[in-house]
């Protein structure tokens, strides 16, 4: 009997060995079936060790092979393991990430028949005689098969709407063998693009795309370019003589940016197959594409952050959009960065890579300083745009309902009665709460560090995340004595019911993760909002980007405090990146636009230069600080996330790592905490953290392994978490 080492999608880093006979060939990369205490579980062949460290007659044998070769390609299958040590991870985790579930679960990996939905006689009868009118979506389905086939498992109609159909007769089900034929095959000689849809270059593009198609080979590209200086041109320029050489394309955007406008686009200017995988695809539409691309029948897949693992035949370079944008971020399971992790992979494969953005990551920015990213610059804004007007209003002694300053509710009623639209945006990421006074704008400080002190409500203290003092909450302000003392932070539910109150007249549109949350909603509200139907907007992030409203002529971001002074060194960033993105929203066609900020603190050094200079100066500036503070990308952190249900019992296993840490005795290395998260309790589980940070990567690494390796005692009611890299900590 041989030894198998296999991979297993459970949060544990270590392999598992067991026995397959000698006459059974098994190649690494492929699934096979195993026992695993009384369950039977899906795992990957990793090695096919001589010896192992357990005797043979405790190692139990393998039920069956699921594939005859391995999965993943050697470029993959070097890439993954890659990401595994990188972000210490569990390599059975990773590596079933980058499967669609239907595999994870022992699902062929062999395509076989495709099965269609076909309308018989019946139903095109019954669709004729209108006998469906009380089954609205049985009727919708018809009426889609009376113009085409529809494959099982795609469109929009649920299970039962099938079932009940075929249970009537108006439906058969109908299998077609297909051979997978590449997207050049079924072009044939057709035209490769719409030349009609094709814009123009102008001056700046045309040297940016020159620039562009003289590097074929690995290289990493930031295209910098204004709102509306035409980067997603370029990009459909760049495909098409990407695919002119055979090859496909994969382009990334925020989950926020893939909307049905941004993908018509794409399909509108290419004659080939486009897949697109976002989080409303089941997951026989995920396996289907995850084939196609495989099998080189896509021509391009447009996706969000998962769309990183589809497998592809022949793949000739990545486009990543809004390379800034946080949600490339895993935040649950292993914590991999999507942009960073597809240039390791466009390294691999020795193709280009193009990042774009209109608000650069500084990691990015410092990237092109070092020499290692190539700049591309477009800064000219097209369209007939007028320039915006900024406004700043202190909230220094101005009444204040529910976030809303006088001035700004009269500039609101000016806007609305002229027949505008009105955008109110609040940050709400990288939110850790502050106190402040209202009447002077005093900032609760930590003596100490001289930071802000950070607001818990849950144990009603003021507590410094920096060196972990902490004092009580004081009644009065430091300096002028006033006890009108506040915390930064706001809601969009009691904004929206301020609003309500405020302009009765007018219809209000809430647009946040609650208020999206069904299938469907987002795609409603923006059509109102185009529609005119909605007034005034209430909007966090998932505004911010991608949506062209011409009617809104008032911006307003309305809580811009709590990022002035948050927790999170990177929270200025994401406000700056958030106002550029926002004043993008407003005065678009012809109209004058005004885009207003909130604060205490108009004299801010980063507030006045974003305004008065712009993003690249506020980016310059911002660098030069993290670089004196040596925070990244000037050095590189490891974040060690524990929630349990008791406090003692985060605080003890946290307390445990950073005394491992400590006994290293490393030159650099700085251990913060244990200490409580900003959100110190959710969902009945108290939250600390433990952060680690060196100016060497390399070193940070190194003593990562040796903490994964020297396997400490958990506890088992002790959820625990490692993200390299963190983007968040809340």
């Amino acid at each position: 009997m041989k030894i198998v080492r296999v991979a297993l999608p459970v949060p544990l880093p270590r392999l598992f060995d067991y026995l397959l006979p000698d006459d059974m060939p098994l190649e690494i990369g492929a699934r096979v079936l195993v026992p695993f205490g009384r369950q039977k579980k899906v795992a990957i062949v990793v090695q096919l060790p001589e010896t192992t460290a357990i005797p043979k007659e405790k190692l139990k044998e393998i039920i069956a092979l699921l594939d005859a070769t391995s999965l993943f390609s050697s470029v993959t299958w070097d890439w993954l393991i890659w990401a595994a040590n990188y972000y210490q991870g569990a390599l059975g985790e990773v590596l079933f990430q980058a499967l669609p579930v239907k595999l994870r679960n022992g699902e062929s990996a062999v395509k076989n028949d495709r099965t269609f939905w076909r309308i018989t006689e019946e139903g095109k009868n019954a669709l004729c005689n209108d006998e469906l009118k009380r089954s609205k979506k049985q009727a919708e389905a018809l009426r889609y098969l009376s113009e085409k086939d529809l494959e099982k498992g795609e469109g929009d109609f649920s299970p039962s709407v099938w079932s009940a159909l075929k249970r009537k007769h108006f439906v058969q089900e109908i299998a077609v063998q297909e051979e997978a034929k590449s997207w050049q095959a079924v072009l044939g000689n057709s035209p490769l693009v719409n030349v009609d849809n094709r814009l123009t270059l102008n001056k700046q593009q045309a040297l940016a795309f020159s620039r562009l198609m003289f590097q074929r080979e690995f290289n990493v590209w930031l295209l910098e370019g204004v709102t509306g200086s035409g980067k997603t041109e370029i990009y459909l320029q760049y495909i098409e003589e990407i695919l002119k050489s055979g090859k496909q394309v994969l382009v990334l955007v925020p989950e926020i940016g893939l909307t049905p406008q941004t993908v018509q686009r794409f399909k509108a200017r290419f004659n080939v197959e486009i897949d697109v995988l976002h989080s409303h695809l089941n997951d026989t539409q995920r396996l289907n594409v995850w084939f196609r691309a495989k099998n080189g029948q896509s021509a391009v897949v447009i996706g969000t952050r998962s769309a990183l693992f589809t497998q592809f035949a022949n793949l000739g370079a990545i486009i990543l959009d809004e390379e800034q944008d946080s949600s490339f971020k895993q935040q649950d399971g292993w914590r991999y960065h999507a942009r960073d992790l597809a240039i390791v992979l466009a390294q691999k494969l020795n193709i280009p890579m193009l990042m774009g953005s209109a608000t650069p990551s500084l990691e990015s920015l410092n990237n092109v300083k070092n020499g290692k990213y190539q700049h591309l610059i477009l800064s000219k804004r097209a369209g007939n745009a007028t320039a915006l007007r900024q406004f700043v209003i202190d909230l220094k002694n101005q009444p204040v309902q529910q976030g809303l300053s006088q001035p700004l509710l009269a500039r609101m009623k000016n806007h609305l009665e002229k027949g505008n639209q009105v955008l109110l945006f609040l940050n709400r990421r990288g939110f850790a709460p502050v106190l402040l006074c209202h009447e002077c704008g005093w900032i609760a400080q930590c003596p100490h560090c001289e930071k802000p002190y950070t607001y818990h409500q849950h144990q009603r203290v003021l507590r410094c995340h920096h060196c972990g003092s902490q004092k009580t909450i004081p009644r009065q302000c430091g300096d002028c004595g006033s006890t009108h003392l506040v915390t930064t932070g706001l809601g969009t539910e009691q904004l929206e019911e301020t609003l309500k109150a405020k302009f009765p007249g007018y219809s209000v549109a809430r647009i946040d993760r609650d208020s999206t949350s069904r299938k469907g909603s987002l795609e409603s509200y923006l059509e109102n909002i185009q529609q005119g139907k909605s007034q005034i907007l209430i909007g966090t992030q998932m505004l911010a980007k991608g949506h062209h409203f011409p009617n809104v002529t008032l911006v307003a971001l309305v809580n811009v405090d709590s990022a002035l002074f948050s927790l999170d060194f990177r929270a200025e960033e994401r406000l700056a990146q958030l106002y550029v993105q926002v004043a993008g929203r407003s005065g678009r066609a012809e109209k004058q636009g005004e885009v207003v900020l909130q604060t205490h603190y108009p004299d801010h050094p980063l507030l006045t230069t974003l305004l008065a200079e712009g993003y690249p100066a506020f980016a310059e500036e911002t660098l030069s600080l993290r670089h004196r503070m040596g925070l990244p990308p000037f050095s590189f952190q490891a974040l060690f996330k524990a929630q349990a249900h008791f406090s003692e019992q985060v605080e003890e296993c946290l307390l445990r790592i950073a005394d491992f840490f400590h006994t290293k005795n490393i030159e650099g290395l700085q251990i913060l905490g244990p200490m409580p998260a900003p959100l110190s309790k959710k969902a009945g589980q108290f939250r600390w953290q433990l952060l680690l940070q060196h100016p060497s990567r390399q070193v940070l690494q190194r003593v990562l392994r040796e903490y994964q390796q020297a396997n400490l005692e958990k506890n088992s009611q002790v959820r625990l978490i490692l993200d390299v890299d963190p983007q968040d900590f809340s």
